[in-house]
């Protein structure tokens, strides 16, 4: 492959993807630890997680502005000194205040190099590439939550909660060599006036959200705490939708949405999102809770999603010309929430190779959907948009993580009280993913407007 090569500008940006969700999801392993280095209670240190998560989701918005005003290439670069450096100082932090500061820091450079990195490929590939180039980038959201716990465990106990962030230095270094050799600069562009005010707007809403949806129910701040967060956002956020609708170049592009494919993708692909990320939480409470297996034990069965994921990648294009998008969400979409509530059926009787089968087959359909709805997004965007259509896009799927794990835990504790128990057990978890599945079904019938020949122009599919 040579520099310039799409394949190759992929392969660099989803490196740095997935540097990033390795490390949201292996740091919440290595709390405990890190708990006690500090004197702290491990819920306290939930903090740093979402200091780290608020931060992306406020910063994302900003990205396609400050990508067209000093170049996506120039950005991405720093994006990644941004991250890597941070990273550095969190494995040097010697108390929660430098740890959070840290983490913040972190979180600015995340929300740069994940939609900035996604407009240097989108710019810089045909509409026929565009399959190809998105299968990449959907590997890191899948794979990033399932090896992040069992890599951060080992490396906890092996040699120290620091290196769960200082591995991500000659990661980032590396990273950062290729994006300056191989990823090419594209062509610059002259940004519409910055909207501050919405950005503003945009950004308190997101990030009371996420504040709310962090700590719903986790006894870290009281329900009074985080369920004002989550009212005051949502009114917040209610004036950012009416101040994208006055104004000619707004923060938040909603008229985007008016565009079929791009509605189908955020609107159904966040509703599934939803239902997905219910996954990762609930298999790993079912396999050591419910099980008593240990969190190697865990890890070395979940690694099955990735396992089928990476088996579907020589599949989606072939899939998806074959059949085209429409057919492809709504039928693989209801195999994927098949898959989802699969889960519910799992007993200590089974045996893990019978787990890690089911789990295969579920990577395989996730995988199909992530990738199918990444590409339609972009399918028929405007060139012009592309800035635009990245930062909405990128929020839309920053929020759905948080919003999993809080459906997930609402279950599980309303299943205990229908129960009439005091702690979580097996007949809850089973709850938790039969709602996940029929949440990942919800989402289904919101494609059912697509045109059979949506996104042709990107699967080469056509009617008869």
């Amino acid at each position: 492959m040579r520099a310039g090569d799409p394949r190759l500008t992929a392969a660099v940006v989803a490196s740095a993807l997935f540097m990033q969700n390795l490390d949201g999801s292996a740091v919440a392993t290595a709390l405990p630890a890190m708990a006690r280095d500090f004197g702290m209670e491990p819920a306290h240190l939930g903090a740093a997680v979402t200091a780290y998560l608020v931060s992306l989701t406020v910063f994302i918005p900003a990205s396609g502005w400050i990508a067209d005003r000093f170049g996506a290439k120039r950005i991405f670069l720093v994006a990644i000194v941004i991250f890597t450096a941070a990273s550095a100082l969190c494995g040097a932090a010697q108390g929660f205040g430098e740890l959070v500061g840290a983490r913040i820091l972190q979180g600015i450079g995340g929300a740069m190099m994940v939609p900035v990195g996604r407009l240097l490929l989108l710019r810089g590939v045909r509409k026929d590439e565009l399959i190809q180039a998105t299968t990449w980038l959907t590997m890191p959201a899948l794979i990033g939550p399932v090896i992040g716990p069992p890599l951060g465990g080992f490396v906890t106990d092996a040699l120290s909660w620091r290196w769960v962030f200082w591995i991500n230095i000659p990661v980032g270094m590396i990273g950062l060599l290729a994006a300056w050799r191989f990823v090419p600069k594209p062509l610059p562009s002259a940004p519409p006036p910055l909207d501050a005010r919405g950005l503003v707007f945009a950004g308190l809403a997101l990030a009371l959200l996420m504040f709310g949806l962090e700590n719903a129910g986790r006894g870290l701040v009281s329900a009074a705490v985080w369920g004002s967060a989550i009212a005051v956002g949502f009114a917040i956020g209610i004036l950012a939708v009416r101040h994208a609708r006055q104004v000619e170049q707004p923060a938040i592009d909603l008229s985007l949405l008016r565009i079929p494919t791009f509605h189908a993708s955020v609107v159904a692909g966040t509703v599934f999102r939803i239902a997905a990320g219910c996954s990762p939480f609930l298999l790993a409470l079912t396999l050591q809770t419910g099980f008593g297996w240990s969190a190697s034990e865990s890890g070395s069965i979940a690694f099955a999603t990735a396992v089928g994921a990476f088996a579907m990648k020589p599949m989606t294009r072939p899939l998806l010309r074959a059949f085209g998008f429409r057919r492809v969400l709504l039928g693989n979409g209801a195999i994927a929430a098949a898959g989802l509530a699969a889960g519910a059926l799992f007993t200590p009787a089974w045996p893990g190779y019978a787990i890690f089968a089911v789990l295969a087959a579920g990577g395989l359909s996730r995988s199909l959907q992530f990738t199918s709805y990444n590409t339609l997004a972009f399918a028929d965007l405007p060139a012009e948009k592309l800035s635009a259509g990245t930062s909405l896009y990128g929020t839309a799927q920053q929020l759905p993580q948080a919003l999993g794990v809080v459906l997930a835990s609402a279950v599980i504790t309303i299943g205990m009280a229908i129960g009439g128990r005091d702690s979580a057990g097996l007949a809850d978890f089973e709850l938790a993913f039969v709602v996940a599945g029929l949440v990942a079904l919800l989402s289904v019938p919101m494609s059912l407007h697509l045109s059979p020949d949506a996104g042709a122009e990107v699967t080469g599919h056509r009617r008869g």
